[in-house]
């Protein structure tokens, strides 16, 4: 994918080196150079393929894009940032300033989350007009209805808010089952099932489309996307 040409504040502050003022002032102190040559000026345009950039002598490494795997654990709030509880971005190596979350889970969910900079491969994923299949792994208080299955592959009401797109609801026990839907509405997974009189005990979220979460990372754990991964995402649906 090409990328464009970009101012170093820019750049800079995409890498979480400072804020654009606080960028002005490494460049007045002689802290950047560009290819060798100190840059006072930060508002210049590079090539971040081509120009070599460096910040206090070290060379900033920079891609347009990062697409980041996470196993969410349970208490981590899916936000960027919250001044009371603690965010899922505390538990990923990035210091960007630009990424977002696809796919929001609720603070006791866990599971699969895909945060990145790449808007557009964001909104593909969550648009219910893609029908990208979303699975989750649920445990529930009370058996599960034998016609709990019927009920979401017809969609469901689930409150005057909210009817779910029909849904597959494959049962693995009395108590638990994988659920694949479309959406991501608020509490949707929770709300489908209080429809048929059940209330989760446990969540879990498994896969985004092609995109499968690997157990090895364990809760809280993340990881880059491979190529094959991040492929198969720009290609699904």
């Amino acid at each position: 994918m090409a990328v464009d040409r970009i101012r170093i504040d820019q750049l800079l502050g995409k890498t979480g080196a400072g804020s654009r003022s606080q960028i002005r002032q490494m460049a007045k102190k002689g802290r950047i150079m560009l290819n060798n040559v100190v840059i006072n000026d930060p508002s210049v345009k590079i090539d971040p393929k081509t120009d070599e950039l460096k910040l206090d002598g070290v060379r900033v490494a920079y891609s347009e894009y990062e697409y980041i795997m996470l196993y969410k654990p349970a208490g981590y709030i899916s936000a960027t940032e919250d001044r009371k509880q603690k965010t899922v971005m505390e538990l990923i190596d990035s210091a960007r300033s630009d990424l977002s979350i696809a796919g929001r889970l609720d603070i006791d969910t866990e599971g699969l989350l895909l945060i990145t900079n790449d808007g557009e491969m964001i909104h593909r994923l969550l648009s219910p007009k893609r029908h990208v299949d979303k699975v989750y792994y649920l445990e529930t208080d009370v058996k599960i209805p034998d016609d709990a299955a019927q009920k979401m592959a017809e969609g469901i009401v689930c409150d005057e808010e909210l009817t779910a797109l029909p849904a597959r609801l494959k049962v693995q026990s009395e108590n638990s089952a994988l659920l694949t839907i479309h959406e991501g509405k608020f509490h949707q997974v929770k709300r489908m099932m209080k429809a048929v009189g059940c209330d989760l005990t446990y969540l879990k979220r498994l896969s985004i489309g092609p995109l499968v979460l690997d157990e090895s990372l364990g809760a809280g754990g993340s990881r880059n996307l491979t190529e094959e991964e991040i492929d198969a995402l720009r290609h699904c649906n």
